[in-house]
């Protein structure tokens, strides 16, 4: 086996995420083949020694921070197998950007549009059912996924496709997900492969994946602003409307995206090109199913019929169009996270999704919050990202007991308490919310079929039995 590294100067690198949750470990392995990622988690299986698997570290919910035992990083996982015309096969641990960019180098491509693509790896991604803004259109990561290869936590490695029946000793969950995007708990799945997508790093360790592959299209980016949050909704919800009827007619955005009135200020801010009645934006992508003047005809007819500040539309369909959409897009994370540095408290985001007719009651729940903040993200799903920014402890204790009333609300709408980030360690209590103790048992029922000591990804999803 693999000598494991136990230098604190090196293991120090890798004990924390993006939740900024501290992690501890004993040791590091980091393998070059699946043969060795299944020598490892036998050994720690035999010995009982927690394994918590590291990727890219872009997680939001404390997934990849570990609670002790042993770190699996699969950043020498990094091979690219094939690209054919419809499907691409490569190792767990290339990043997902440098795998999308190679793809679409020959003509095809992979929506899955995260936005730490660039930062955060295949087998995570797939690990953690991520999305991003062209969900709207390609939905999640499950639906591009064709098969995995997986190392279960017992050693074992299993190849999964869409036609490789789950084990008949094997628990399964029975639950009915929410209809609306979702990627928290194990899914009911259909086969094997399911199971292995969304369930976080608890259930086996992706080690190699074949996705699906689709036409690769030119596509325009579109800015719109709106002198109030209703203009914009009601714009939303036609352009939806649209493209759900027809997905490849004139208006049929792939993605749309909000910005509030803080967003907005932050880049009339920060950029300043913004128009002064703009109360609310959307950021929208485009593909060209036919000439882009017919396209743009049809979204400027759109535009007026909702009262939107046409006249002062972002197209970005040249050089121009995409630095000043760059720039204004920029402004945004930016003058969140020198916020964030100026409170010196961390935010609190939420991770939210509810059906189409309980947007406007959700948006109004977000918008009541008791601190400063600032929402924005994929209303296309009606799914928004409310990102708290506290100024003192006690906002950042008032901020969390927003976020758990938010998260209430949410479920009782019927929606899902993370529609993308995943579970993780910091929303256990929420996903028990959404899904109530039967449901749970259920799914602790499969992690100890599976990991009878619960060495895998401790902490994620369930709460470990004692």
């Amino acid at each position: 086996m693999i000598t494991p590294i136990r230098d604190p100067s090196i293991l120090a690198g890798y004990l924390t995420d993006a939740s900024n949750l501290p992690g501890r470990a004993e040791a590091l392995v980091r393998p070059r083949t699946t043969e060795e990622v299944a020598e490892v988690l036998a050994h720690c299986q035999a010995q009982g020694h927690p394994v918590t698997v590291t990727a890219g570290r872009t997680s939001t919910t404390g997934a990849a921070v570990p609670e002790g035992g042993w770190l699996l990083s699969t950043e020498h996982l990094q091979q690219i197998a094939s690209i054919d015309h419809d499907r691409a096969t490569a190792q767990g641990g290339v990043l997902l950007g440098a795998f999308q960019e190679a793809i679409e180098a020959e003509g095809r491509f992979f929506p899955p549009d995260p936005t730490s693509r660039h930062d955060c790896t295949l087998g995570a991604a797939i690990a953690c059912n991520a999305s991003g803004a062209r969900s709207f259109r390609y939905g999640a990561t499950r639906p591009w996924v064709e098969s995995v290869e997986v190392v279960l936590p017992n050693g074992d490695i299993v190849q999964a496709d869409r036609h490789t029946p789950v084990p008949a000793h094997w628990p399964l969950p029975r639950w009915t997900q929410p209809a609306v995007k979702t990627a928290a708990g194990y899914v009911p799945p259909r086969h094997l492969l399911d199971l292995f997508v969304g369930q976080e790093g608890t259930l086996g360790v992706i080690t190699r994946a074949t996705v699906r592959l689709t036409d690769l299209r030119e596509a325009m980016g579109l800015l719109l602003w709106f002198p109030s949050r209703p203009a914009a909704v009601a714009f939303v919800r036609s352009a939806r409307d649209l493209a759900r009827a027809d997905p490849e007619g004139l208006v049929s955005p792939r993605c749309l995206e909000y910005l509030d009135e803080h967003c907005v200020e932050l880049a009339r801010q920060r950029v300043g090109d913004v128009p002064a009645e703009a109360r609310a934006a959307l950021f929208c992508e485009q593909e060209l199913t036919a000439d882009a003047d017919d396209h743009l005809g049809a979204w400027w007819e759109l535009l007026l019929r909702h009262d939107a500040l046409a006249d002062d539309t972002v197209v970005a369909a040249d050089d121009a169009g995409q630095a000043q959409l760059h720039a204004l897009r920029h402004a945004i994370p930016a003058g969140i996270n020198e916020q964030v540095v100026r409170n010196g408290m961390r935010k609190v985001g939420t991770d939210l999704a509810v059906p189409d007719d309980a947007l406007d009651q959700m948006m109004d729940a977000y918008e009541a919050a008791p601190i400063d903040h600032v929402l924005f993200g994929h209303i296309g799903d009606n799914h928004l990202h409310l990102n708290l920014l506290p100024t003192t402890p006690a906002e950042l204790e008032r901020a969390k007991e927003a976020y758990d009333d938010l998260a209430r609300l949410a479920v009782s709408l019927g929606g899902s308490v993370s529609a993308e980030h995943g579970i993780g360690k910091l929303k256990r209590q929420h996903l028990g919310w959404m899904v109530g103790d039967e449901t749970l048992r259920g799914f602790a029922a499969l992690k100890q079929a599976l990991d009878p000591a619960w060495i895998l990804g401790r902490g994620n999803i369930l709460v470990p039995p004692t």
